[in-house]
């Protein structure tokens, strides 16, 4: 096993004022040529945007782009029609493919909206660009990592153009859990929502990021309540 861990005092950090972000991984004006990327893992920023306010119309192509709203409501629209809010307890995922143009903006005029935005390198190129969103509040399930995305149609979640799986897990102190990876090949970054979590033997505060490669599975221990997100990628760009 393989492991590197990202304190969250080590993230990159941007103020604009009406937006506030902190970066796991390079992007826009904050560069670490040592934090590229983790596997097809490219992007994931915890941002906080102020009331009313938003990201403007702009174009991406070929990357898997999954929003995970933490409080407040998202509202998005893009080239493809689309109108929708996200949410607390929601999931979106935008499949960029051959290209598109979407904006972002803060639902609401009397406080800030939080989420997670992630982006994946896919699979495959120039595909059909495509949207989706569900709530995950029904397939919740505490004390057990739940899936909210992976590559299949017909499986639990959103799906998208990468070999990946998220899941979520909602534990209480004390609980012990093992994750077991779908495919040999691939990694999974740990990313602690809230609370504190020992994961193989290290102990991970809220915001911490952890890397881990070359396993089939990792164990994780609740220290306090907590919640995490794992993501489970690819580590060869195609």
């Amino acid at each position: 096993m393989q492991y590197i861990i990202h304190p969250s005092a080590s993230r990159g950090q941007a103020n604009h004022g009406w937006l506030k972000s902190r970066h796991s991984f390079s992007f826009a004006h904050y560069f670490n040529p040592e934090r590229m990327h983790f596997g097809v893992l490219r992007v994931l920023n915890d941002d906080q945007v102020a009331g009313g306010m938003g990201f403007g119309t702009h174009p991406h192509d070929n990357m898997e782009i999954i929003s995970i709203p933490l409080k407040g409501d998202l509202e998005h629209q893009d080239s493809m029609g689309n109108v929708a809010v996200i949410k607390e307890g929601d999931v979106q995922v935008l499949s960029a493919g051959t290209g598109i143009t979407h904006s972002e903006k803060n639902k609401n005029q009397d406080q800030e909206v939080h989420f997670l935005q992630i982006w994946l390198f896919p699979r495959q190129q120039n595909v059909k660009p495509r949207y989706d969103q569900i709530s995950v509040k029904d397939i919740a399930v505490k004390d057990e990592f739940y899936q909210i995305l992976s590559p299949n149609k017909e499986d639990q979640g959103v799906w998208i153009h990468q070999d990946a799986w998220f899941h979520l897990g909602d534990f209480s102190q004390g609980v012990e859990k093992e994750y077991q990876l779908k495919q040999k090949e691939n990694g999974v970054y740990v990313f602690v929502l809230e609370g504190n979590l020992e994961v193989e033997g290290q102990q991970l505060n809220p915001r911490d990021g952890m890397g881990i490669w070359e396993t089939d599975s990792l164990r994780v221990k609740a220290l306090s309540e907590a919640r995490v997100l794992l993501m489970e990628v690819p580590m060869q760009l195609a």
